[in-house]
């Protein structure tokens, strides 16, 4: 089974007139690696995946898992709001040499939680692969309460959720009813730190994106007890993770990662790169943060 743990950088997908930029993609990759991260995920929703062409997430998932070479587990979303297109998908990403699926809740059509349960179960059901539950009900509208998730819980290769309901009680509760096994991850930077303090082992980071050092020695001091340099890494990275959503995500990461080199700040429609006040925002906090040594015009 595969061992996730602490920073896992939620990737950006870089893109150059209209098409994937495939060589700023392995860079990312690797750097991400060289930085310490503890794994990526691939065709997130920080990578655009709901404007991604099935070949295009074919071809990201294949890049990923040729540059991390197994140094860190690949984990790609597959989710949709159709159980037989997410069976697809994850049986695609299985072939290819995903290590897990991370699945987001079915948006749109706002399934109960019997459906939910179903969902979910009928993917399980018809994959190989590791399953990591995407709750994030600020996107999709719904939200796994926890006695589905309970329910889920049981299911053998579903082994953890990544939690963005911004709800500090919720991992508590989660532990409570799913057992010290089921892996939570954080889906919100700003609220990572006390994730851990709840009862979470990671976080499934935008700013890793960025800054992947920072957010993994956090994530490293926590674990180690060093409770000093954790406070402080905390406190240094709150301005980041704030400044990552004065617009949409991925728009102020995508801009940020410009600043470092990396690609361009495209992203395709509907998303628009961020508005010129907010660049300067974003080159402000990158330079305070010591990301960058000169402020970008």
């Amino acid at each position: 089974m595969v061992r996730l743990h602490g920073l896992m950088t939620a990737l950006v997908t870089p893109f150059r007139g209209g098409e994937i930029d495939e060589k700023a993609y392995e860079r990312l990759v690797d750097w991400q690696i060289k930085e310490g991260v503890n794994g990526i995920v691939v065709c997130g929703t920080t990578g655009e995946s709901p404007t991604l062409t099935e070949d295009e997430q074919d071809r990201l998932i294949e890049i990923a898992v040729d540059v991390t070479a197994r140094r860190v587990p690949v984990v790609v979303g597959t989710g949709s709001f159709d159980t037989a297109d997410v069976i697809r998908r994850t049986q695609s990403a299985t072939r290819l040499g995903a290590d897990c699926a991370l699945i987001v809740t079915p948006y749109y059509n706002k399934p109960g939680q019997e459906g939910l349960y179903q969902h979910f179960k009928a993917v399980h059901d018809s994959t190989e692969i590791p399953i990591l539950l995407y709750n994030i009900p600020p996107r999709c509208v719904v939200d796994i309460l926890p006695p589905t998730m309970q329910r889920l819980a049981q299911l053998p290769r579903i082994i953890g959720v990544k939690d963005s309901t911004g709800d500090l009680t919720r991992p508590v509760r989660t532990r409570l009813d799913c057992g010290p096994d089921f892996l939570q991850f954080c889906g919100d930077d700003l609220t990572a730190s006390a994730f851990l303090a709840q009862g979470g082992i990671g976080c499934i980071s935008v700013s890793g994106n960025v800054a992947p050092k920072l957010c993994t020695q956090m994530q490293d001091a926590w674990r180690a007890g060093d409770m000093p340099r954790f406070n402080e890494l905390r406190d240094v990275l709150l301005p980041l993770h704030q400044a990552m959503f004065i617009e949409t995500n991925p728009s102020p990461i995508k801009y940020a990662a410009s600043l470092l080199g990396f690609m361009s700040d495209e992203v395709r429609l509907p998303m628009v790169p961020c508005q010129p006040t907010t660049k300067a925002q974003l080159a402000e906090v990158m330079q305070r943060v010591g990301l960058i040594v000169e402020r970008a015009a």
